[in-house]
């Protein structure tokens, strides 16, 4: 059995009788400060450790997502009517969509970007507006011509006024004119406008009446508008509220829509004008833009290729004035990929905290037509998004990011001027890493801390103590 003598001699720590040891005020104060240093090195230590470490690396393209990105858009057009507002993405593959309707939302604002009502709805795009194949190069103008001196009190007489805006150069314009003028006899002849007053056809040459056709809206041509007795009373905002008509324009059908109008009109008060009760809906027929600009929301699927997404003016039946037409708009929001939560946000901006500052490098910012360019005016916006993924310690993939950066100009064009996003996506990717801290590698640097701090200062109390033993030795010298 080994005794407790043997036991006792591998003690590393061998202890000195306390009556062998002798304080010093000298020791005291380098203990103190060993002590605090102790602590202030342990706390820095222990912060260290508890801090986020990551690491950044670009690697190819690896996305979840798959082949597609999602663009979420809010933006405001204050000269742009919904009317006729776009939105079209193209590509370098030879992708062409155009009109997107499905994911999209357009709301009616005037000029100071607010709203004028509800949501703006378009309705089915006629694939072809049919009109009269043989032109009878005799025909007689039936419409009756409207000036601005003359269109309020015509609107307030007839409890239904149908006008058609046009432009003498308009290709679409003249291809109506024969059909219009047409018809308009016929109404004439059939409710004659002294006897029975139903009922009037009319036109309005914008290219003459410039400041009639900007009140009533008009940025197409030509545009049928169906004014009804009453309806011209303004709304809190100041806007009209009426119909436009989109159906095809050939005699026949012009006739059944006109008679159509006036069959819905209460037949004991022919000249009053209520609101059109009629079971049957017109799918030619639907509301006006109640105001001169456009608010365009919602989001499309592009591919993670170079392509433009592209908001203008479009129309298949319409033409118009590449002169008169103002692009600049208001960036409300302009992002890519997956929205994110405000709390994984904050999560990921715990780590990274530079994250999403180019997130929404567009918003909130207004690109205006000053009119200095001169006409034909379009806004290019040049993008290169890259995407950013944070992995955590776990190797939890916390988001995926598209940061980007734009660039935007003002050019004039030889066509109609519009607002394009032209968009470079980067084929690698941002990989973001936090890095995992070992406890073992904390613990080891801690006891370095304390027996480096303790070792050291032994020392210097050592050569301390020895020094002044020193130099008492000499004093005691002199002395004798």
């Amino acid at each position: 059995m080994i005794s407790s003598g043997k036991i006792k001699s591998i003690d590393f720590y061998r202890k000195i009788p306390r009556d062998l040891t002798e304080a010093s005020l000298s020791g005291a104060g380098l203990s103190i400060i060993a002590a605090l240093s102790m602590m202030f090195l342990f706390g820095m230590e222990l912060s260290n450790y508890m801090s986020v470490s990551t690491s950044t690396s670009v690697i190819v393209d690896k996305s979840s997502d798959g082949d597609f990105l999602r663009i979420d858009f809010n933006i405001s057009f204050p000269a742009l009517s919904c009317e006729f507002a776009s939105v079209d993405v193209s590509d370098v593959l030879g992708t062409n969509r155009l009109n997107i309707t499905k994911t999209v939302r357009k709301f009616s604002i005037d000029s100071n970007l607010r709203p004028t009502g509800s949501e703006f709805h378009s309705g089915p795009v006629p694939s072809s507006i049919k009109h009269d194949d043989e032109v009878d190069d005799e025909f007689t103008e039936g419409s009756f011509s409207l000036t601005g001196h003359n269109f309020d009190r015509l609107s307030h007489q007839f409890p239904i006024l149908v006008v058609n805006f046009f432009a003498p150069w308009c290709y679409w314009s003249q291809r109506l004119k024969p059909s219009w003028e047409k018809t308009a006899k016929m109404i004439r002849e059939r409710y004659d406008p002294e006897i029975d007053g139903r009922i009037l056809l009319a036109k309005v040459d914008c290219t003459q009446e410039a400041d009639l056709c900007r009140r009533n809206h008009i940025q197409g041509y030509p545009s049928i508008r169906i004014f009804r007795k009453g309806s011209d009373v303004r709304d809190d905002h100041g806007h009209h509220d009426h119909e436009s008509y989109y159906g095809d324009r050939d005699t026949d059908s012009l006739l059944k829509f006109m008679e159509n109008l006036v069959t819905s009109l209460p037949t004991e008060s022919r000249k009053l004008a209520l609101e059109d009760k009629s079971n049957g809906t017109d799918s030619a027929k639907r509301p006006a833009p109640s105001s001169g600009g456009c608010r365009i929301e919602g989001y499309v699927r592009v591919k993670k290729v170079p392509g433009d997404l592209i908001i203008s003016a479009r129309s298949d039946s319409h033409s118009f004035d590449a002169t008169q037409m103002n692009m600049s708009h208001v960036i409300n929001n302009l992002s890519f990929g997956r929205k994110i939560s405000p709390r994984v946000m904050s999560d990921a901006k715990r780590l990274i905290p530079y994250l999403g500052i180019s997130h929404d490098r567009l918003n909130a910012r207004s690109f205006i037509n000053q009119r200095d360019l001169g006409p034909n005016v379009t806004i290019d916006h040049y993008l290169q998004i890259v995407k950013t993924e944070v992995i955590t310690r776990k190797n939890y993939k916390l988001i995926e990011e598209y940061e980007y950066t734009a660039h935007s100009s003002l050019s004039q064009s030889l066509h109609i001027p519009v607002a394009k996003f032209h968009l470079e996506l980067s084929p690698m990717q941002v990989l973001i890493t936090e890095n995992q801290k070992s406890f073992s590698h904390f613990i080891t640097n801690v006891c370095a801390i304390i027996g480096g701090i303790f070792t050291v200062a032994g020392i210097i109390d050592s050569i301390f103590h020895h020094t002044i033993r020193m130099m008492k030795k000499v004093e005691l010298g002199k002395n004798f």
